[in-house]
């Protein structure tokens, strides 16, 4: 495989992906198998699929996550948009899954895909996010993902 760079618009861009190790927090258990799966079939390295705030943030302080993929909605006293404050911290991107994504939640994640979503659909806006991340041209977008300004 080949890891070399891409010349565009004067700029040096990576071919090499930017996403390989991936933090699924998800609290609805089918939920997170399906998200688990599908990022495995797809070759990405899921450090850990779990399911409440503070095991997120072990993780991530952990290190070698390159992106952390959240719902909002965690049972708990704190929730997805806690876990993107620590993410974000840390430099890490975060995309949010979710049914409603809040507007608070924009400044904090590189955007949201809205549930219910095709597990293909997740794999497709990882691949958008990648390329932002890269700085490079972007795939289409699947259905329902949103990409924030800062992002886009």
């Amino acid at each position: 495989m080949f890891f070399g760079f891409v010349k565009e618009e004067g700029v040096r861009k990576s071919r090499r992906k930017a996403v390989r190790t991936v933090l699924v927090v998800e609290d609805e258990p089918l939920v997170a198998f399906d998200n688990e799966h599908a990022l495995e079939h797809a070759g990405y390295c899921v450090a850990a699929t779990v399911d409440d705030h503070d095991h997120a943030v072990r993780v991530i302080d952990e290190g070698g996550i390159d992106l952390v993929i959240a719902d909002v909605a965690l049972h708990g006293r704190k929730n997805g948009i806690d876990v993107a404050r620590h993410a974000a911290g840390q430099g890490l991107a975060v995309l949010f899954v979710t049914g409603h994504c809040p507007i608070d939640a924009r400044a904090l994640a590189i955007g949201c895909l809205a549930k219910p979503y095709a597990p293909r659909d997740l794999i497709a806006a990882i691949g958008v996010v990648d390329a932002v991340l890269r700085g490079v041209r972007r795939p289409k977008s699947p259905p329902g993902l949103s990409l924030f300004d800062a992002a886009a």
